[in-house]
C-alpha cells in the first residue's frame, strides 16, 4: 500500500474544511471514472434523493476501487460534480461512511448544468494511488 500524505492546510494556504488541500504518495496510480447512483442492473437509485444517490455512488465507488485493488485509503482526489450545490452535505454524509475525516482526499465540487440524464443529482470521480 502507498503510504500517503496529506498536508490540508500549505503555508500561506487558508486551512482546508471538508477536505485536504494536497495528498502525495507514490505507486500506480488508479482513475476512477465518474459514478452515477445506478444500481448493478443500471436503474437509478433515489430518484430525487440526493442522500439516496450519494450513497449508491461512495457503493459503485467502492466496487471499482476494490477491482483495482484499492480501498478509500489509497484515494487521494474525488470531484464532486452536482446539479445544484446543496446536494453537497448528502455527499459528504456518503463519504463519512466510507472515509474518516483525518483522511480526506483532496476534492473539488463542480456545479454543472446538468448530467448525462436530468435525474441525475450527482457524479463523483475519484483518483487513488496504490503501492508498487
Amino acid at each position: 500500500m502507498s503510504e500517503l500524505t496529506r498536508i490540508p492546510a500549505p503555508e500561506g494556504v487558508a486551512p482546508a474544511t471538508a477536505y485536504t488541500h494536497v495528498v502525495l504518495g507514490t505507486g500506480r496510480f488508479v482513475a476512477i471514472s465518474g459514478q452515477l447512483a445506478l444500481d448493478e442492473d443500471g436503474k437509478l437509485v433515489g430518484e430525487g434523493d440526493p442522500a439516496a444517490q450519494a450513497r449508491q455512488v461512495f457503493e459503485n465507488l467502492s466496487r471499482c476501487l476494490a477491482a483495482a485493488g484499492a480501498t478509500f485509503d489509497n484515494v487521494v482526489k474525488l470531484t464532486f460534480f452536482v446539479t445544484d450545490m446543496a446536494y453537497l452535505p448528502a455527499i459528504r454524509a456518503a463519504r463519512a461512511a466510507h472515509i474518516p475525516d483525518d483522511r480526506l482526499p483532496a476534492a473539488s465540487a463542480v456545479q454543472v448544468a446538468g448530467l448525462v440524464r436530468p435525474e441525475f443529482l450527482m457524479e463523483i470521480e475519484a483518483f487513488a494511488v496504490l503501492g508498487e
